[in-house]
């Protein structure tokens, strides 16, 4: 195994966590940004260009009968061949997360059409499921097996949001894991079965699948309502007969406690397992090789690369399997959250050279993304994904097939992505939508103090019913931190007084007692 340092490369605005490789004959394509495609690529879907360890990228191409294919984050990859000795294949994609982070239950199906010096097509079709369609989904696996003549694929494991009753502005994206539930798909027909297996207790998340004929082996994961990596390693047998299939499952011995592990294959029957994480807070830095054999399968531990003290002291890693036994990683630099691009690249090479030339990339490969979504996760676990892009001057000048986004808006820089307050932790690459109003951007509320300024509702703790009364009245509001210093400058309202009418005398017939009697005589001369 050999490690080589990738050289640099900025503008990761457009490459973000949750993408996935594909590789058509050692051509290899990204897909799966975190905003919707630029005007500059509207496919979303890059060609890889790596020569001497530089990474450029060029957009994609597809045929005019192709489906749009959103920019899908997290889904389950996997080759299908017509058969199992075939030497053309295509990509299956299901699931994953949508820019407004939505989750897809859709499956499509990438194959190449052409391709020369200057320009590779691909074509994208959907697939309609019917029957026991696989709920919503991301961070599950997705598998083909071939049995008597016929294939299928296998989908198992990942999670989804809770249900839209059962959301709460607080917990508007709170996810949990899916049921423990295999999927069987045909392709043929569309058609789709969930058998429920006793052996299978937990859906989990962001484990590792291989699969050789008609056996898939399952081995890690990650389960939210118990915070524990499955030791166990599960072989799944689906039996196709002209009735209906029949699916088993036993638990085996030598499974490995690892969440958001990569695998790339290395031979016909050869796997290697790199990266992922043994516990919350601790990287899992040994490889293993994963030897398949008719019914059989052997882990054992294998030599490590010569990591870097980079590599050994970050804090997390992230990475994707490039295929033909070559695995693309990246650690964050120290200042990640003040520098988008401040990002370091290996690339592993898990076979020499000369096998590299001989050898072609075989099928039934389980190829999902290697990260689980950072919203979702503790800080070591799943926290972050391959984050890379191109810088448009870095490329050839006379490449006209080159991606430029001079011509984008840099997100990075408009007033979503402000530092609000002191208290503020709304990041690009980590924002969520936390109310029900949000779509792809923060909601935000104008502060009147001063010339004005923005902040974020939610690092104001304003409540969803507060934020939409205050959108509607025209009244000001003043943030955490002025809102004192605006009580402080304001002056009492002029009280005005109302003006009370005089009251009138109550005219009543009053009777004049004295003190001491007096004669009539005396008071009539008195008044004479």
């Amino acid at each position: 195994m050999s490690l080589q340092v990738a050289s640099a490369v900025s503008n990761s605005s457009l490459l973000q966590p949750g993408f996935s490789l594909l590789n058509f004959d050692g051509h290899v394509f990204f897909l799966g940004q975190k905003g919707w495609p630029k005007r500059s690529c509207p496919t979303g879907v890059f060609l890889l260009d790596i020569k001497q360890n530089e990474l450029k990228m060029k957009p994609a191409f597809f045929s005019k009968d192709s489906c749009y294919l959103p920019p899908l984050r997290y889904p389950a990859l996997c080759t299908l061949r017509g058969n199992a000795e075939s030497d053309e294949y295509q990509y299956i994609i299901h699931g994953g997360k949508t820019p407004n982070n939505d989750l897809s239950d859709k499956i499509y199906v990438m194959s190449l059409v052409s391709k020369n010096s200057k320009k590779t097509t691909l074509q994208c079709v959907e697939k309609d499921l019917g029957g026991d369609v696989p709920e919503a989904r991301y961070g599950h696996t997705i598998n083909v097996v071939h049995s008597r003549g016929k294939s299928m694929s296998v989908i198992f494991g990942g999670r989804a949001y809770t249900p839209l009753a059962q959301r709460t502005t607080e917990k508007w994206n709170s996810v949990a894991d899916c049921l423990p539930s295999v999927f069987l798909v045909d392709f043929e027909f569309g058609c789709c079965t969930s058998y429920v297996l006793p052996e299978l207790q937990d859906g989990l998340a962001f484990h590792v699948s291989v699969a050789r004929n008609d056996t898939i082996y399952i081995l890690g994961g990650h389960s939210l309502q118990n915070n524990t990596r499955s030791p166990s390693l599960y072989k799944l047998k689906v039996d196709l007969p002209l009735g209906s299939p029949a699916v088993t499952c036993t638990i085996l011995p030598g499974g490995i406690s690892v969440s958001s592990a990569i695998v790339t294959q290395t031979g016909d029957s050869e796997f290697v397992l790199v990266g992922g994480y043994q516990s919350d807070n601790q990287k899992r830095l040994a490889c293993n090789t994963i030897v398949l054999e008719d019914s059989k399968i052997e882990i054992v531990e294998r030599a490590s690369p010569d990591w870097t003290p980079d590599i050994k002291h970050c804090r997390m890693w992230f990475g994707c399997d490039m295929g033909k036994g070559s695995v693309l990683l990246g650690i964050p630099g120290a200042n990640k959250q003040l520098i988008s691009d401040a990002n370091y690249f290996y690339i592993l090479r898990c076979k020499g050279a000369e096998e590299d030339q001989e050898e072609e990339l075989t099928a039934q490969i389980s190829s999902q993304t290697s990260t689980e979504d950072p919203g979702d996760s503790t800080p070591f676990e799943d926290s972050e994904e391959f984050c890379f892009s191109a810088e448009a001057n870095s490329f050839d000048v006379d490449d006209t097939d080159t991606y430029n986004e001079d011509d984008e808006e840099d997100e990075s820089e408009t007033g979503y992505w402000i530092t609000c307050s002191a208290s503020c932790n709304i990041d690009i690459n980590t924002w969520v939508p936390f109310y029900s109003t949000e779509l792809n951007k923060p909601a935000m509320i104008l502060c009147s103090s001063g010339a004005g300024h923005w902040v974020h509702a939610q690092c104001m703790d304003l409540s969803e019913s507060m934020l939409l009364r205050l959108s509607e009245a025209n009244v000001k509001y003043f943030c955490n931190e002025h809102v004192d210093l605006n009580k402080g400058l304001q002056t009492p309202k002029k009280v005005v007084r109302l003006k009370k009418q005089p009251m009138k005398p109550l005219r009543k017939k009053t009777t004049m007692k004295l003190a001491t009697p007096v004669k009539k005589s005396f008071l009539r001369r008195l008044f004479e």
